[in-house]
């Protein structure tokens, strides 16, 4: 249990570095491993639309084509908070790299 939970920690956080340079595959991976629970992370709908909407910013096909996917198994306030989340961590990341 402790080494998928260090695994997880691991994705999460070098992909997490990567997203914030604006990596579309980073945020699509972190899309896939919050849709899927993969690595021992639980799986959190919301966070797996955010990322997998970040990627589809980005012009990622199947980014776009995952986060319909995920979006018919959430709510509208599901995917309205998922939307507002991705902006925020737009406008985080915008401001760091000014």
């Amino acid at each position: 249990m402790g080494s998928s939970y260090k695994s997880a920690a691991f994705l999460i956080e070098s992909r997490l570095a990567d997203a914030a340079r604006g990596d579309a595959d980073a945020c699509f991976d972190l899309g896939i491993a919050y849709s899927s629970g993969a690595g021992g992370l639980e799986v959190d709908l919301i966070e797996a639309h955010k990322w997998f909407n970040l990627s589809a910013l980005s012009g990622s096909t199947r980014a776009a084509e995952c986060r319909a996917e995920v979006a018919d198994e959430m709510t509208a306030r599901e995917i309205a908070e998922a939307q507002r989340q991705a902006r925020a961590w737009l406008h985080a990341t915008q401001r760091r790299a000014a």
